[in-house]
């Protein structure tokens, strides 16, 4: 079957963060806990690239909060299918790809959300990868629930931590960061690992950063394709280094209404309300790889849709958008880069929203 599909899911194909909602719904101010958590994440990963810690890893450290108030298997599972929210034609483009290549949904996001989003969608869920994490096996001692409780208070309170573009360790931070820095090291890697449930972030493993470039691997086996043939869809931090793999091994890297991290990791950027742009580069880099979708690109950037496929109704599709939400699509090239990074984050705030939109 054709070539070798892979994407992410939040961003390409649903407009949920569900850990962002997650913490929402279970902690006290919890979207502003959750973007000082992840926003800290970002830090250890792309800035200090602390020993083995990864992109995404911010799913490992907020599970003991999420239990000290309340979250089960039940609950979350309950709470996620519930609130389920799909980009436009994402399950068309599924459809259309799969009917045309290995596809799989590589995703950071813990496992019941992944699933309750392929029985949406009608994806299979062997096909897909996401994080595996039992909240019922961490039974939470009354004093440390309490101090969790207390410590997610002082953490949605904290300033968000800030650096300079040339940033490469601790050092370089404003003297008012390098204290919200300390404290936010304390309590996850002093405070934590002492208690019962510290264990959480030794035994749960977030599919992000390395973990999501072995999943992509693993979902060659079997296929008889290599990464050549593989067309990666992404738009996070937790991206990047599958993008990088397939831009690498002579695949196509794409970013969809991605952040910085994505843009910058990829070959082509595209910015869509509608999933099913990602559908026309799929057809494309199906029939005639890597060099084909990005000659599609190039006749998409000038206005000559000729060559555009016509298949499963996506030119009838395109032609019926008015001109405000005809989809963008660029190849990135570092002369271009800081334009193309401003537009696509903008676009995605705009999209998702400018809490979930500006999450790394």
């Amino acid at each position: 079957m054709g070539r070798h599909f892979v994407t992410d899911c939040e961003g390409p194909i649903s407009l949920n963060d569900n850990a962002q909602e997650l913490s929402a719904h279970f902690i006290p101010r919890g979207e502003r806990f959750f973007a000082i958590v992840s926003r800290y994440d970002d830090f250890l990963a792309d800035v200090v690239e602390k020993p083995g810690y990864k992109a995404g890893d911010t799913l490992k450290l907020i599970l003991p909060f999420l239990i000290a108030f309340g979250a089960s298997n039940e609950a979350v599972r309950n709470y996620s299918r519930s609130h389920i929210s799909l980009v436009p034609g994402a399950t068309e483009t599924l459809r259309f790809v799969g009917k045309r290549m290995a596809s799989f949904i590589i995703s950071t996001s813990y496992e019941p959300y992944i699933e309750a989003l392929c029985e949406v969608v009608g994806f299979p869920m062997e096909r897909a990868f996401s994080t595996e994490v039992d909240f019922d096996r961490y039974p939470l001692d009354p004093e440390e629930g309490a101090w969790l409780r207390q410590t997610a208070e002082e953490l949605a309170g904290m300033e968000m931590l800030q650096w300079p573009g040339h940033a490469g360790g601790s050092g370089d931070l404003a003297a008012e960061h390098r204290r919200v820095l300390r404290q936010l090291d304390r309590i996850f890697w002093q405070a934590i690992p002492r208690m019962r449930i510290g264990r959480i972030l030794n035994e749960v493993n977030p599919v992000g950063g390395a973990e999501k470039a072995r999943a992509l691997v693993r979902s060659l086996e079997g296929t008889g394709h290599d990464l050549a043939d593989v067309m990666y869809v992404g738009d996070s931090i937790t991206d990047t280094e599958a993008l990088r793999l397939v831009k690498d091994r002579g695949g196509l890297a794409v970013s969809f209404n991605g952040n910085g991290y994505a843009v910058r990791s990829a070959q082509i950027c595209c910015m869509s309300k509608d999933a099913r742009i990602i559908a026309f580069l799929a057809e494309a880099f199906n029939r005639e790889g890597r060099d084909g979708a990005l000659d599609l690109v190039e006749s998409w950037e000038s206005g000559n849709l000729a060559r555009v496929s016509t298949e499963g109704g996506l030119m009838d599709w395109l032609s019926s958008l008015p001109e405000k939400d005809f989809p963008r699509m660029e190849r990135v090239s570092g002369t271009d880069l800081t334009r193309l990074i401003a537009a696509s984050e903008s676009f995605r705030r705009s999209v998702r929203g400018e809490q979930v939109g500006s999450l790394g």
